[in-house]
């Protein structure tokens, strides 16, 4: 009886372990197959919802924001097997808090656009030995590709650089510029200033007339223009790194009665996919718009979604396809196709 008794409990305590263990596997998670980020996170089980920690900023930032933010929401639902957490600020500092407080109720990934490309390495490291998996939207940031899985994010030194080549194409005598950043320090800033600030140092012909930030913001860039004005400076090109300062920048211009657009005295640059700002192109009142796409929740999806039956993605970063819409060629057929 010892003995039956015996091999009665070693088999139910073979099928209690086995049973504790059921449907939770590890996955690869970088492109080469190996495992990096969150690779030891245990993954839900057939029918349980996916937990996410989605760390973005504030959609009040711009139209391309709103957008963004609009379309990761309506994605990460309890309808398409998710239980989402989100978190929405530009302060970097507040950012990094929140997504720690996600790595410690233990959500399964950490999807992350960061206010700031610097500052997130004890964040990443401690995803890493929590086994939270990270994958980078919208923005890059500073750190190592083994520290997350995967990034669906626009290529801003791209758009930077394709946006200065399109003005230099434009053959001025002189660049008398103004330069409206937007948040310092964000991968959008970085990128689209870059290009610009090399050319500038490299050419006897460009010059800044000012260089100054409006976060982001329209009024601010409307003010940071109308103090130009003020001063007297000579100014024929307004670069906007996003299209509501390109709007405040232009709403200056038109106060003062100074042309702007096709055949107008000042070139208007902005950037991003609002629907509006494109029809002010196609309109003929801004000269360029560099499109930032702001649509990479889809594409998030699929990684999560591979990830779990344990696939891992083929490429580690992902860009959103992207390009220069100019007022001579911009057609309403790309206004419908790339607006938002």
């Amino acid at each position: 009886m010892k003995k039956v008794f015996c091999l009665l409990l070693t088999l139910c305590m073979v099928l209690a372990l086995t049973a504790c263990g059921g449907g939770s596997t590890p996955a690869n998670s970088g492109s080469d197959g190996q495992q990096s980020s969150g690779s030891d996170a245990q993954q839900p089980a057939t029918g349980e919802l996916i937990s996410v920690g989605v760390i973005n900023n504030d959609p009040n930032e711009s139209g391309y924001r709103t957008a963004n933010d609009a379309a990761m929401r309506a994605m990460f639902t309890e309808e398409n097997g998710y239980k989402a957490t989100f978190f929405n600020n530009n302060d970097a500092a507040q950012q990094i808090a929140t997504a720690q407080q996600m790595i410690q109720d233990e959500v399964d990934f950490l999807l992350l656009s960061p206010a700031s490309t610097t500052g997130w390495d004890t964040v990443l490291q401690d995803a890493q030995t929590a086994g939270t998996q990270v994958i980078l939207f919208d923005r890059m940031l500073e750190a190592d590709e083994s520290m997350y899985v995967a990034a669906v994010v626009s290529d801003m030194p791209a758009e930077g650089v394709t946006a200065v080549e399109w003005l230099a194409a434009q053959g001025l005598d002189e660049y008398n510029i103004v330069h409206i950043q937007g948040l310092m320090g964000t991968d959008a800033q970085v990128g689209r200033t870059g290009a610009l600030d090399e050319k500038v140092a490299a050419e006897g012909n460009w010059n800044y007339v000012t260089q100054q930030t409006a976060s982001w913001d329209e009024e601010t860039a409307r003010t940071i223009t109308q103090s130009v004005i003020d001063g007297g400076k000579p100014f024929n090109v307004i670069y906007a790194e996003n299209n509501g300062m390109a709007r405040g920048a232009v709403a200056a211009l038109d106060a003062n009665g100074i042309t702007h657009g096709k055949d107008g005295e000042v070139i208007v640059m902005g950037f991003d996919s609002d629907t509006w700002a494109m029809e002010a192109v196609l309109s003929g009142s801004w000269n360029y718009m560099g499109l930032c796409n702001p649509l990479q929740a889809e594409t998030v999806d699929s990684i999560i979604k591979d990830l779990v039956n344990g696939t891992a993605p083929s490429q580690k970063i992902i860009y959103t396809p992207e390009q220069g819409f100019d007022a001579a060629t911009i057609t309403q057929a790309d206004v419908d196709t790339y607006g938002t």
